[in-house]
């Protein structure tokens, strides 16, 4: 592996000791902020990196992932039971899509065109229950893919015909060809297994063609090339990267998670549940806001 590049220039973006499974990183362009989810915290972060100054928010339920909203106050989230919005009255579900206990939703991210995609999975983790799913506000969602187990990280490439989809718990990264003005996604195609320690958990994609992948239970992030071979690797100081996304700037935000881990492993990696930055030398594809 000696044409992979190491990142090492991390340093520590948003210290926190209490953050139980970070996720979902995405900056908002309405302020700049990062935001953020505690999954299992039920919480929505937002960061403003210069000031360090954060605004943290209950959601009162489980939250897998959560956008900006282009045209109304507020964000868009992905929530225990399905798609909703979150304002300053709290949390309303407009998509109850999962009223079943056993399933929740998990992470997601916004389209070029402005629609909600996010995975849901069953709480254990059966095999096939994981799904797909796509919101554009308007109406009902609707199951893109199924038969999957953890459906996880996901994006799009910057020519917008290329989705990549990681299942955790299948240890599968996958491709499929995307079209973008109907929202349409051909068939998931196996890119890559992977190897190693970890599981593949958020991922963001760069402009030349690459997408970066948290290794959940490997102390990494790794970038994979279009043909799902490793081409660059950050190491982490915590056992549990969950996810990361792309400043405007091009470095790469990367959240992490405590839950599960004993109390040696916390001593040993006591940022677990922080957010990391590093150099990237690329830049991300752009994530826009929800449309609604």
């Amino acid at each position: 592996m000696a044409d992979v590049r190491t990142y090492a220039n991390l340093e520590v973006a948003v210290r926190s000791d209490t953050s139980d499974v970070g996720e979902g990183p995405v900056f908002d362009p309405r302020t700049g902020h990062l935001l953020w989810v505690d999954i299992y915290g039920r919480k929505i972060f937002q960061d403003n990196l210069s000031t360090g100054r954060q605004s943290v928010t209950d959601v009162g339920t489980m939250i897998g992932a959560v956008a900006p909203r282009a045209t109304d106050d507020g964000f868009a989230v992905a929530v225990a039971d399905g798609f909703g919005y979150v304002t300053g009255d709290g949390l309303t579900l407009v998509d109850p899509v999962l009223p079943e206990p056993n399933l929740r939703m998990n992470d997601g991210k916004v389209d070029s065109h402005g629609r909600f995609w996010a995975g849901s999975n069953d709480m254990e983790f059966a095999p096939g229950q994981g799904r797909l799913h796509r919101w554009d506000g308007d109406g009902p969602s609707v199951v893109v893919a199924d038969g999957l187990v953890l459906p996880n990280g996901l994006g799009w490439n910057a020519e917008d015909t290329v989705m990549y989809l990681a299942d955790s718990y299948a240890n599968l990264l996958y491709r499929a060809d995307f079209h973008a003005e109907p929202g349409e996604l051909g068939r998931l195609e196996v890119l890559a297994k992977t190897e190693g320690v970890g599981v593949p958990d958020g991922l963001a994609v760069d402009v030349e063609g690459c997408f970066w992948v948290a290794m959940h239970g490997g102390r990494e992030v790794r970038r994979y090339d279009p043909t799902g071979r490793v081409v660059g690797l950050v190491p982490v100081p915590v056992l549990q990267p969950t996810s990361c996304a792309f400043g405007a700037d091009g470095r790469l935000f990367i959240t992490s998670a405590r839950n599960g881990l004993s109390a040696d492993e916390l001593a040993n990696s006591p940022l677990s549940g922080s957010v990391f930055v590093v150099e990237t030398g690329t830049e991300g594809v752009p994530v826009r806001p929800f449309r609604a």
